[in-house]
């Protein structure tokens, strides 16, 4: 007796590099991200290209044109302006603004995402209102409380909150704290509870299941925050032209007003001058760029 041996043949797949037919659809979706990709680097690529050359030639030849190429716009800015000195004031506002931001909306946050009490919600739109609410419906109350309020002679030369460091620092923090509070408030949410309830029974106080629990956890989120909060406040304008006075103490974005001239403008030097005040936001972000799409991505995931 013989038994019939049944061959199954393999399915045909599809080559491994064949890709996918482009649908219209999929070509119109391309077309129009790489449009939009291309209208966000236009006017970098535009301030790159204008300031790498002279403005003779462009006086000549139009702005639609080429050549003329020369670094001297470079170090003309970095002169004229003071680049180096208001550099160094950017750092004296940045670093303690965004330090002081992140401590205290992850201690508000902490407690709006850890204790279940009825002023939480209130206590959360109180922040966030404070983003909704221009800046510059508060610029009379502002200057005239930052004119009558005094401080010590070593902390200002004025010795008051006018024209002083600390005031920029101060009204940043008041108007960025309500985003980092909602963005760490639904991130520490997320957070197992079972951490705390083992922390309790080791007999952990709030401060160290905040300070040693909750905090390590954040750090994608205080990364992601942290980049943010340096380029939106290195690049703030408004109230460092609006509460200060001395020109020695300006960050180096409203120095940019050195390289204005009272009947002139030189649109490649001030090209040159935006160039080099941008340089250090970028070094920041691909330095933490890391750390800041994987505290987006896992931000996005919880909750």
């Amino acid at each position: 007796m013989s038994t019939a041996t049944l061959t199954r043949e393999p399915a045909a797949t599809a080559p491994a590099g064949r890709r996918r037919p482009l649908r219209p659809a999929r070509v119109v979706l391309h077309l129009f991200l790489a449009a939009v990709a291309l209208g966000w680097l236009f006017p970098i690529l535009w301030a790159v290209l204008t300031s790498l050359r002279s403005y003779q030639y462009t006086a000549s030849h139009g702005y639609v044109s080429l050549g003329g190429w020369t670094l001297d716009n470079y170090v003309t800015a970095w002169k004229t302006a003071e680049f180096g000195k208001h550099f160094l004031n950017s750092v004296y506002i940045t670093v303690p603004a965004v330090l002081l931001t992140l401590f205290l909306a992850s201690c508000v946050a902490f407690v709006i995402a850890r204790f279940s009490w009825k002023i939480n919600i209130v206590l959360l739109g109180l922040f966030t209102a404070a983003n909704l609410l221009p800046q510059q419906a508060l610029l009379i109350p502002l200057f005239r409380l930052f004119t009558q309020v005094p401080l010590p002679e070593f902390m200002s030369d004025s010795e008051l909150l006018y024209d002083s460091y600390w005031g920029l620092i101060l009204v940043n923090v008041a108007f960025q704290c309500g985003f980092c509070v909602f963005v760490l408030s639904n991130y520490m949410k997320a957070l197992p509870h079972e951490l705390y309830e083992a922390a309790m029974v080791d007999g952990a106080s709030v401060w160290r299941q905040y300070w040693q629990v909750t905090m390590p956890l954040c750090r994608p989120a205080l990364a992601a925050l942290a980049t943010l909060e340096v380029t939106w406040i290195y690049n703030e304008f408004f109230w460092a032209t609006v509460l200060m006075r001395s020109g020695d103490k300006f960050p180096v974005t409203s120095s940019l007003n050195n390289l204005r001239g009272e009947f002139f403008t030189d649109n490649n030097l001030v090209s040159a001058g935006s160039v080099l005040v941008a340089i250090p936001t970028l070094v920041i972000f691909f330095l933490l760029q890391k750390q800041f799409v994987r505290g987006l991505t896992l931000g996005a995931s919880k909750g």
